[in-house]
């Protein structure tokens, strides 16, 4: 037997899941696809009450110009609304942008969340019963605003169904973030070990890198010294070779200098015995010459002079006196013209010679 406790707990669990249901069928039919199509949920501060805290979630499909839903609620209340392909048609019309800007306009302002902090505002105003609410997003400009769009909200009958559906999908955001956290980790732990397998490889091609430089290098030293070897030998045998050909140039000038020595002697001894051949020639200028000397110096020759003087001494005839004295003045000048070896002619006379005889300065004998 059933207790009447039992029966009314039963009854309050069905009523409950009843409403469960209603309220997420009512859900899916102001937002289409709830649950298959893409979500993301955002922290907004309203202008007029900066303080209070709203959660807003925007849902779409594909594209977010052909249509979004959006959730909004402060944890107490939930209102939700539809934003349709031709509302934002004709609120790109209203404001005169670009269908593609203005989507875009929609996308920082409802999706980009921290991102588009400060250049967005949102309005948010409710009725006394909190039966709806109009919500609506402006663009900050220097000198103001302007509005991108606005719509009205409708009261969701049971908050409590949004909010768990709010944090429903935190958790599966979480899971998600999780789950990716743990496969970038487990991916980042391959990189790591991929990593430390590379460097370790790489080190060891450093190594034989190291290695192989030092094998090259000692190589290079053996090729660079047999080089140089080669060099200095070739410097050495070039050196050589210039030697040899000063030397054979100085041989060469030295045959030179004693041919033409050599042709010299022979044309000097050709000469003299030319010379030889003539004799007479060569002897007959020199005969007054020994015939001038043997005169000169012959001591036969006496100057008759101081004959005469003693001659005229002794007749004493008229004059003698003058001529003597005229005589001696002029006997030292021709004992100077004898010896000085400037003057080139010698004048002898001779006056009262045996024979009348006399010699000329140029050593020809007068006979009387």
């Amino acid at each position: 037997m059933t207790s009447p406790n039992t029966t009314v707990t039963s009854r309050s669990t069905e009523i409950t899941s009843g409403s469960r249901e209603r309220t997420a069928q009512q859900l899916t039919d102001l937002a289409p696809g709830v649950g298959k199509m893409e979500k993301t949920l955002n922290r907004i501060h309203p202008v007029s009450d900066p303080e209070a805290t709203y959660f807003l979630q925007v849902s779409w499909e594909k594209d977010l110009g052909t249509g979004f839903g959006l959730l909004l609620s402060d944890c107490q209340c939930a209102w939700t609304g539809t934003v349709s392909e031709s509302d934002i048609s004709r609120e790109a019309a209203d404001i005169e942008m670009e269908r593609e800007k203005y989507v875009e306009e929609l996308r920082k302002a409802l999706i980009a969340g921290e991102e588009s902090a400060g250049k967005y505002n949102f309005v948010i105003s409710r009725d006394e019963q909190n039966k709806a609410c109009h919500f609506s997003y402006e663009r900050n400009l220097k000198d103001g605003s302007f509005r991108l769009g606005s719509l009205k909200l409708q009261e969701v009958p049971n908050p409590a169904e949004v909010i768990k559906e709010l944090i429903g999908y935190c958790l599966d955001s979480l899971g998600k973030l999780q789950a990716k956290t743990e496969h970038l980790q487990r991916e980042n732990e391959r990189l790591f070990s991929n990593w430390s397998e590379v460097e370790k490889r790489l080190e060891k091609c450093v190594e034989a890198k190291e290695e192989l430089e030092a094998d090259l290098y000692s190589r290079f030293v053996l090729v660079l010294n047999e080089k140089k070897a080669k060099i200095r030998n070739l410097q050495k045998l070039l050196s050589e070779a210039k030697e040899s050909a000063a030397d054979a140039k100085c041989a060469r000038d030295s045959i030179a200098a004693t041919q033409v020595v050599v042709k010299r002697e022979n044309n000097y001894d050709a000469s003299t015995d030319e010379e030889s051949e003539n004799p007479a020639r060569a002897s007959l200028p020199s005969a007054p010459e020994r015939r001038d000397s043997s005169l000169l110096g012959s001591p036969d020759i006496v100057d008759p002079a101081p004959r005469r003087k003693r001659r005229q001494r002794t007749a004493k005839p008229a004059g003698t006196g003058a001529k003597v004295a005229a005589y001696e003045a002029e006997q030292p000048a021709q004992e100077n013209s004898r010896y000085n070896p400037r003057i080139c002619s010698l004048s002898i006379s001779v006056g009262s010679a045996p024979g009348g005889a006399g010699i000329y300065p140029n050593g020809a004998v007068r006979r009387g």
